[in-house]
Parts: structure tokens; C-alpha cells; sequence
């Protein structure tokens, strides 16, 4: 049971995280999206994540360069995949973001020594052929990438590092872990409202609360995300980290325009069973178990 919380939370974090392509469509038709909507949204977080990493510095700071490397790839994550969420085809989008497993399987087990084991890679391919059927894959999802193509490549390259980063920061306070993305986040949102001259939209106090209402989402799916990275492996977590994708096309289908077709189904299924697969505890050595005293 120890494992099923994290890997529970996980999962929970990452559907919400699935579910955000509904906050992102309802701001787009006020006229607030991709970098404009992350500098305000991850701005309002900052005012609560820079205290709380302030009051932790000491028990983080033997780690620091995991904190740097936690709030640059979770930010430049969040901003670019909202980014090309909101300009790019989000088929493509999502098919070139949720690459991120592969690279999240092989961080772990090249730079934390996570063992690749069969079950594991048979996971991995399970969910990546999942991904193809519940996004419908055809010729044109390989045509040549453009600018919002390399954004959605570059968004889960970030997501891997700060999944592996999270998972090596031992001694970093979850509290920490789960708010250092949104100061990234802010940051980065920024610089490229700055380098692009995109300024956000005067508020209003209608639009402040729904802010802070989309901010506080954000920061409970953050939670809990963080909270699985940090008790599970890189690899395993990579794997249930896909119930996003899942939920954001199942449930477009369902409140879109289009209905909910078998290969999404049958796209689901696979990565549910990759899932259980992943989270399905190992067992011991067979010189393990003759070791232990009875």
C-alpha cells in the first residue's frame, strides 16, 4: 500500500493536468493565451512560491542546482506546451510532448541507474502504441515540424528533466519541489512577452478571480504530481504521467464536437493496462528473499 498513494496522486495530478485544455479555450476566447495567460497565472503563484522556498533554503540548498534545474524545466514545460497548445495542431502537439516517457525511461536509467527491465520497456511500448491510437496517427501527424512542433519536442524534454531532477533532489522539501516550476514559469513567461511584445490584457476583477481560480488548479495538480515524482522512479512515473494525455483527448471527444470513436478506446485501454503494468510492484531477488533473516 505504501506505493499506491503516490502512484494514485500521480495519476489524479496528471488527469487535472489533462483536463486544462478547458480553463486554456474558455481564456483563448477572452484573448488570453499562451505566454501572456503563463505570466499571469504563474505570476499570482510566484506571490505564494517565493515565500515558502525562502523559508526552506537551508534544507534545500545543498541541492540547489536540482532546484534550478526543477524550476527551469518545469517552467519552460508549462510555457511552451501552453504555447503551442494555443497556436499549434494539438494532435501534433501532443503526440511530439508525450515523447516525454521515452525520455523520462531512459534518464532514469542512464543518469539515476533505474534498471530497464523487461516489464518496463513492454510498459513503455504499450503506452507509446496507446498514444498513436488514441490520437489517431496518419501520414500528415509526420510531415516536416515547424516553430510549435519544436516547442510541444521541447516542452517534454523540460518535463523529463524536471521529472528526473525531482526525483533526484532527496533532500529537497516537497513544498519546494511542487512551487519552484511556477517561479520558472513566470520567468520564462516574461522574457518571451518581452522578446515578443506581447503584452497581457488589462484586468478586471472578473477576469482576476478566474485567474486565481485557474492558478489554484494548477497548483493542487502540481502537488500532486510532484508528490508521485518524488516517491516513484523516473521510469515508472514516466508511464502514469500519460493519464494526462488520456484525459485531454477522451475528454474532448466527449465535450467537443466529435464523439468518442474505438481506436480512443482502445487507445485508452492500452495505456491503462501500461499503467498496472508500470505501478505493478516488483518482486524480490531470489537471493534477496534467501537473505533475509526469517
Amino acid at each position: 500500500m505504501s506505493g499506491l498513494l503516490p502512484q494514485a496522486l500521480l495519476v489524479g495530478g496528471a488527469t487535472l493536468w489533462g483536463l486544462g485544455w478547458l480553463p486554456l479555450r474558455f481564456f483563448a476566447a477572452q484573448g488570453l493565451t499562451g505566454m501572456p495567460l503563463v505570466l499571469l497565472t504563474y505570476s499570482l503563484l510566484s506571490l505564494l512560491a517565493v515565500p515558502v522556498l525562502w523559508h526552506q533554503r537551508r534544507r534545500w540548498a545543498p541541492q540547489y542546482l536540482h532546484v534550478v534545474a526543477m524550476g527551469l524545466g518545469g517552467g519552460w514545460a508549462t510555457a511552451a506546451l501552453v504555447t503551442a497548445l494555443g497556436d499549434g495542431h494539438v494532435v501534433r502537439v501532443m503526440l511530439l510532448f508525450y515523447l516525454a516517457p521515452v525520455w523520462g525511461t531512459l534518464g532514469g536509467w542512464l543518469l539515476l541507474d533505474e534498471r530497464l527491465t523487461p516489464a518496463r520497456v513492454a510498459a513503455l511500448l504499450l503506452a507509446m502504441v496507446g498514444i498513436a491510437l488514441t490520437l489517431g496517427i496518419d501520414r500528415d501527424a509526420f510531415r516536416p515540424l515547424d516553430g510549435n512542433d519544436w516547442l510541444a519536442l521541447s516542452a517534454g524534454l523540460a518535463f523529463s528533466l524536471n521529472n528526473l531532477a525531482t526525483r533526484a533532489a532527496d533532500q529537497v522539501p516537497l513544498g519546494s519541489k511542487a512551487l519552484v516550476s511556477f517561479i520558472g514559469s513566470a520567468l520564462l513567461g516574461g522574457l518571451f512577452c518581452l522578446l515578443f511584445d506581447q503584452a497581457p490584457p488589462p484586468l478586471d476583477l472578473t477576469l482576476a478571480w478566474q485567474i486565481g481560480l485557474l492558478a489554484l488548479g494548477w497548483i493542487l495538480s502540481m502537488s500532486a504530481v510532484q508528490y508521485g515524482l518524488t516517491h516513484l522512479e523516473a521510469g515508472r512515473a514516466a508511464v502514469l504521467v500519460v493519464f494526462e494525455l488520456i484525459a485531454a483527448v477522451l475528454s474532448s471527444a466527449w465535450l467537443g464536437s466529435q464523439g468518442i470513436g474505438a481506436h480512443e478506446w482502445l487507445g485508452a485501454a492500452l495505456v491503462t493496462a501500461a499503467a498496472l503494468i508500470a505501478g505493478w510492484p516488483e518482486r524480490p531477488s531470489l537471493t534477496s528473499a534467501r537473505s533475509t533473516p526469517a
